[in-house]
């Protein structure tokens, strides 16, 4: 999946090397700067992300990449900065209302209801799409009963896409740490989501496990055409999803590119290695 070395204006796309076409740009951060109180978790950092590509988000601990997806999200404001999305300047946004405008994401630490099964785990990420009152909804009856069949449907076409059926019912207390990642992964999905969020989807995972996750989030983009931004420590798989990598590194962009581009960049491996070159 590699850009050729060209400067894009926001309307243009490009085509991958796998022939996947990409759009213009989804969302814009300009010149973002985080602060919590006198440290700079971010400093003046700009890059884009564009329709039904896989940008991933890159440095060593402490960077700040937790803190710019945190951004993008709604959770933290920016002092200075702005974020476009869709064409628009989004004002001060809280997180609900930032998934409203169709971003979902995952969590570093799973935050998954551990007592609730599977599916009603899933269930909860379908909270945009329902609109009756709690009246219907207690009573189970009129637009209630038709948005609850309609949501379960769509649930359990997510529930058979990640190959989670035999642990539908299971409560998530119970399942092996790898499934859990998938079960909030689903979850996302299930909010019809047009950017998705993951934040380290692969932390902790053994190899089997990766090259699983890794397949879904690749199926996920092509199959949905999800646009998606990752945070990921694992390089290899860095290289082999993303399309484009922006690298952090003490809050600073130091890095972006292609994955080519990204791997060959001096700053990029003296940050890694702690070396420097002559």
């Amino acid at each position: 999946m590699m850009l050729e070395n060209q400067t894009l204006a926001p309307s243009d796309g490009y085509v991958t090397a796998d022939g996947r076409q990409i759009g213009g740009v989804m969302m814009d951060l300009r010149n973002i700067t985080l602060r919590f109180g006198g440290v700079e978790a971010i400093k003046d950092i700009s890059f884009d992300i564009r329709e039904g590509e896989i940008r991933a988000i890159i440095g060593p601990n402490g960077a700040g990449k937790s803190s710019m997806l945190n951004v993008i999200s709604g959770f933290y404001v920016p002092q200075e900065g702005e974020v476009w999305f869709n064409g628009a300047k989004r004002p001060p946004t809280k997180p609900y209302q930032v998934a409203r405008q169709g971003i979902a994401r995952t969590f570093q630490n799973i935050a998954l209801f551990e007592g609730m099964s599977v599916l009603d785990n899933v269930m909860t990420g379908r909270l945009r799409q329902m609109s009756s009152g709690l009246f219907s909804q207690a009573l189970w009856w009129g637009k209630a009963q038709t948005e609850e069949v309609e949501n379960r449907a769509a649930v359990e076409r997510i529930i058979d896409f990640l190959e989670i059926q035999s642990i539908r019912k299971t409560p998530v207390g119970r399942l092996p740490y790898g499934l859990k990642k998938r079960v909030e992964l689903a979850r996302a999905l299930a909010a019809e989501p047009h950017l998705l969020l993951l934040d380290e989807p692969m932390a902790g995972m053994n190899v089997e496990e990766k090259e699983d996750m890794s397949r879904f989030i690749l199926d996920v983009n092509d199959e949905f055409g999800t646009t998606i931004a990752l945070i990921e420590h694992d390089m290899g798989v860095v290289m082999d999803l993303s399309d484009r990598v922006v690298v952090m590194d003490y809050g600073r962009k130091i890095g972006d590119g292609t994955p080519e581009e990204v791997r060959n960049n001096e700053a990029v491996i003296d940050a890694y290695l702690g070396v420097s070159h002559d």
